[in-house]
């Protein structure tokens, strides 16, 4: 006893410098008892999708010392997707997630924190929070900043998507530009994630769906009181999981992955889902690869009628009763695991037990199962010579799921959009822009002003797209994105000449150019790399760091 007791004085005579500067903010004699949670704030006035953050960690912080934790507030960085879109700017956006993983996982790791509750928001707050708590595997609680409400122009709602479009219509003569103008002043009314099932709320609904998130926070409003009621009570939840030593490898396994593939199915979801999902999968170590989403894809229906390529957006799904109630459907005919771990300390098949099997008749967000949007889920994984470690297509919302067609080939998003504008484009095209890929672009950038103005402008059923670059989650009709091996690596995507015959068949799952391979074979033998746009500072780290978009441009 007498050693122990000593061991306990030298243990604590050597802390005694650490205790005098966490004195300074704030501790007291008893706190160094208490579990030291990190609040990792994305408050930010950059994007509406984080100016209400700093409330909410104001409330969780409260509700931490409350339940007997002490929590330390820091901050994460963030940047606007949707503010950079189509510019050189969004060469950072994917960047972001592994600067936010970076950061949470630094800060924690430093100060040796008992737990981490995370507040984000816009697009890569989630990703790159959840890829830090699978590394740390602390346990961890993840709070969505909530979704934006719909914006009203003329009987309809809007989302950020419709300004987008409304360039496409301006520039086909379809609206004047008095109602571009409308439609820009109306898109975002407020603070809020993007509100369509665009990125934001799809990984949101799949942390729901993983059980890293609190019951139903996925779906509300940023503005409503709902929303910090909801940081309160994930607070005390994360205080229950230390206290019951509930980690995010728990929660992360290969179980709560199917989960959350074919919840995202049944959402109509992002494309930047299945790139995010592999990323959390490796840090988790948990084997995952593109052929799992396809096997879950053909099971699953799409049963919500959700923006971009459905009418309704995340609040109306809220009020129909949101993540659980889609969630309830799928556990019933078999398609989610319910004996899954959540942070709650419950399974998912206890928290799911209360919700009605079948939604509510006086709505039409949610379909009933026997009445789905589309029999199997929207996003299908393509391969073929132009692709031979994969690609994404998502195909709700599209009248035809083949083209075969001219390439009209462009090296940048910019380019292929000056083409848009100026009117280059016809029925029939495949469009293919390449070295946009996680080494080429770097950063893998989302296409969304241009495959808002092929929609604008009426070509969205009529005109192909691929890319080794992304996609938003706003962003439908007949497009392939994360094509690999990318053009910077020397994949095929990057021999492809103008005029050359491309067929593009989700049907098929194919993606394939239609020149002969002793053809494509000499091409090769004289392709070059282009010089790199970026000689220096992060974007050149990460274009020597990051992997293929197949194993989720990973970084580690």
């Amino acid at each position: 006893m007498e050693n122990l007791r000593s061991r306990a004085i030298t243990q604590g005579i050597q802390r005694s410098p650490n205790r005098a500067m966490l004195r300074a903010v704030g501790f007291g004699d008893d706190d160094f008892e208490k579990p030291i949670v990190g609040i990792a704030n994305g408050f930010s006035s950059i994007t509406p999708c984080n100016i209400g953050l700093g409330g909410l960690a104001e409330r969780a912080e409260r509700a931490l010392r409350e339940a007997g934790a002490m929590p330390q507030v820091f901050g994460i960085p963030t940047v606007s997707d949707g503010i950079s879109m189509g510019t050189e700017g969004m060469h950072y956006s994917l960047v972001s997630r592994e600067v936010i993983a970076d950061s949470i996982e630094t800060v924690c790791q430093a100060q040796r924190m008992d737990g981490v509750l995370a507040i984000g928001g816009c697009d890569k707050n989630m990703p790159g929070a959840m890829i830090a708590f699978a590394r740390m595997n602390i346990p961890a609680i993840f709070v969505y900043g909530g979704t934006i409400k719909p914006g009203h122009y003329r009987g309809r709602d809007l989302t950020i998507v419709s300004s987008f479009e409304a360039v496409g219509e301006y520039v086909a003569q379809r609206i004047d530009y008095q109602e571009l103008l409308e439609v820009e002043r109306r898109a975002c009314p407020g603070a809020g994630s993007c509100g369509g099932m665009y990125t934001a709320n799809t990984m949101s609904s799949v942390f729901e769906a993983m059980g890293i998130s609190a019951p139903y926070s996925s779906t509300m409003a940023a503005e409503d009181d709902e929303k910090a009621d909801s940081a309160e009570l994930s607070a005390r939840i994360l205080v229950n999981a230390i206290q019951k030593n509930i980690r995010p490898r728990d929660l992360l396994t290969r179980k709560a992955f199917e989960n959350a593939i074919s919840v995202v199915m049944a959402l109509g979801g992002s494309t930047n889902a299945v790139l995010h999902l592999l990323a959390i999968a490796h840090a988790a170590e948990v084997p995952l690869s593109l052929d799992d989403f396809e096997v879950i894809r053909q099971r699953v229906p799409v049963l919500c009628d959700l923006k971009p390529s459905g009418r309704y957006v995340a609040t109306d799904l809220h009020r129909a009763g949101g993540i659980p109630q889609v969630m309830r459907m799928l556990l019933d005919r078999g398609l989610l695991h319910g004996d899954v771990l959540t942070i709650t300390g419950e399974t998912l098949g206890d928290l799911l037990q209360d919700v009605p099997p079948e939604p509510r008749a006086d709505q039409d967000v949610i379909h009933s199962w026997s009445n789905p949007i589309y029999p199997s889920g929207h996003l299908s994984i393509l391969k073929g010579n132009l692709a031979e470690e994969g690609a994404v297509a998502k195909i709700s919302g599209i009248k035809q799921h083949h083209i075969t067609g001219p390439a009209r080939v462009f090296d940048s998003e910019e380019a292929c959009m000056e083409a848009i504008l100026s009117n280059q484009i016809h029925p029939g095209d495949v469009i293919v822009i390449r070295y946009e890929g996680p080494k080429g672009g770097p950063g893998m950038r989302e296409m969304l002003s241009p495959t808002s103005a092929l929609i604008g402008a009426g070509l969205g059923d009529s005109v192909g797209l691929i890319t080794d670059g992304r996609f938003s989650g706003g962003t439908y009709g007949l497009v392939v994105g994360h094509v690999a091996p990318e053009a910077y690596v020397g994949g095929t995507i990057a021999l492809v000449q103008e005029g050359d015959s491309i067929t593009i068949d989700a049907d098929k799952r194919l993606l394939q150019l239609n020149v002969p391979e002793e053809e494509i074979e000499r091409r090769r033998q004289q392709w070059q790399p282009p010089d790199p746009k970026y000689t220096r500072g992060v974007l050149v780290k990460y274009r020597k760091l990051v992997s293929s978009s197949s194993r989720g441009a990973v970084t580690d």
